[in-house]
């Protein structure tokens, strides 16, 4: 069995002449990824490793959430893979993870984390939002065949009420 949790990055800054790779985290951003951290601790803890965009934004929310729940930065790894908008691109991503992982966490990027979740889950998700994010249990266990996943998914307009 595998498990997937797709973390989107938190609420970035578009306010910043910088490239896109390189804009930072909002105060906002930073302050809801800590609590939907807090809020889903025991959640997050249960993973082995932590893949992420190495975009800023994407990064800063990974070792946010890593941080507020105690994991061990050595879990963290970076993927230039991840930095994509293409669902086509994190799905050969996820498909070529290594099977000696069951609980992945990958941090990265819409519109593909979105058109993941739909495509290798039976959820069809319109929008997954900034911190928010999507935990799929697959059957499968090799990650070349995940698929049908029953997916979950952490909003958090739901979870920081």
């Amino acid at each position: 069995m595998k498990e997937l949790l797709l973390l989107r990055h938190a609420k970035s800054s578009w306010e910043s002449l910088v490239e896109d790779r390189n804009r930072s985290l909002t105060e906002v951003g930073v302050n809801r990824i800590k609590r939907m951290a807090t809020a889903c601790s025991e959640h997050f803890k249960s993973f082995e490793v932590v893949f992420s965009s190495p975009a800023n934004r994407a990064m800063h929310t990974a070792c946010i959430m890593m941080h507020q729940v105690q994991m061990p930065f050595e879990f963290l790894n970076l993927r230039e893979q991840l930095y994509t908008f293409e669902v086509s691109q994190l799905i050969n991503f996820i498909k070529s993870l290594p099977d000696h992982y069951s609980k992945v966490i990958c941090v990265g990027h819409n519109p593909a984390f979105t058109q993941v979740v739909s495509t290798l889950s039976t959820t069809n998700l319109d929008h997954l939002p900034t911190a928010a994010w999507a935990q799929i249990q697959f059957e499968q266990n090799q990650w070349e065949h995940i698929q049908n996943g029953q997916a979950q998914i952490g909003l958090p307009k739901d979870i920081l009420k």
